[in-house]
């Protein structure tokens, strides 16, 4: 589920705390909180899962609550209930491997009523529920298509959810529409028989990815001064002691990947590290880091420093 993007960010906020602890922090303690933030974008991804749920259990309490008034009117007798019988909302509810993992973690919306409430209130105003409560239809394809609009279209720009997540946790702040696309994705692969055993995304797409997590850690801080070396070389024109230090980190990064992993082809990295110097660095610091990168790359290959081989020659040959 976490893409390779998320886990450089990962190892990038680590090394980043790493070096800011300024040596009151371990590398095998600051290892471990790596691994941490990892494992609370899985909690998130399961409880954004469960979010629907919660919404239809409310929508559901009203209903109650209006076919048990005194003077019921013929809409609180006569109720539609599409949005509470979504197949898809069903299906969540009865997953084995989601239930099991909310309840060992505790991950539930009990003390966010409010922002349940709120959700909702914004479901109910939108186009798209007037025209799936009253389309006429009743498919299990119409049900996936709602609920994906319901997570792409309401909850992902919806404010006060933003707000919740960064006060339950510092490690969903940068991460909430990454998990969105992956639940769309698992929407997307949900069948309509035994939604019970339906299988989620796995945690890491397979072992190589936990790997990389901790070696990109690893590599990039105990190769430090060999990296800066190479920066301070191709960066003659600038003033070393001047360089942003979230630069010079990106490129050690950036530098690592490309001599520490064989599989990984030289240009997937030359692009990650440009893109993820666009979020966390100045423009400026975007076009300093594509130039001295290009630099030091062309020198690795001169040198023949660069080693790959089966999927990491992509590109090279």
């Amino acid at each position: 589920m976490i893409s390779r993007r998320i886990l450089r960010i990962k190892v990038m906020q680590a090394l980043y705390a790493y070096h800011k602890s300024a040596g009151t922090a371990s590398i095998n303690d600051t290892e471990k909180e790596l691994l941490f933030s990892v494992n609370k974008s899985y909690d998130l991804y399961h409880l954004l899962l469960i979010l629907p749920v919660e919404i239809a259990n409310l929508a559901e309490k009203r209903i109650d609550k209006g076919q048990n008034k005194k003077l019921p009117s013929q809409e609180d007798l006569n109720p539609n209930r599409k949005f509470i019988d979504n197949r898809i909302i069903k299906a969540l509810r009865v997953n084995n491997q989601l239930l099991k993992y909310v309840e060992i973690k505790k991950l539930n919306w009990v003390n966010s009523s409010d922002l349940v409430k709120g959700i909702l209130s914004q479901i109910e105003k939108s186009e798209a529920y007037e025209a799936y409560m009253n389309s006429g239809e009743s498919s299990y394809k119409e049900d996936k298509a709602f609920l994906s609009t319901v997570y792409s279209h309401i909850i992902a720009i919806y404010e006060p959810l933003y707000n919740e997540l960064e006060e339950q946790s510092i490690f969903w702040n940068d991460e909430v529409e990454f998990i969105l696309s992956a639940i769309l994705k698992t929407i997307k692969k949900i069948k309509e028989q035994n939604p019970e055993d339906a299988p989620l995304m796995p945690l890491y797409k397979n072992e190589e990815d936990r790997d990389f997590t901790k070696e990109l850690f690893r590599k990039t801080l105990l190769n430090r001064e060999k990296y800066e070396e190479y920066i301070k070389q191709f960066s003659k024109n600038w003033d070393f002691d001047r360089i942003a230090f979230m630069d010079i980190l990106i490129l050690s990064m950036a530098i690592a990947e490309v001599l520490e992993f064989p599989s990984i082809p030289v240009r997937v990295s030359f692009n990650e590290y440009i893109e993820l110097s666009k979020y966390y660095s100045t423009n400026r610091s975007n076009v300093f880091i594509n130039g001295i990168l290009d630099k030091i790359i062309d020198h690795l290959r001169v040198n023949n420093l660069i080693q790959k081989s089966g999927r990491g020659l992509i590109g090279d040959v």
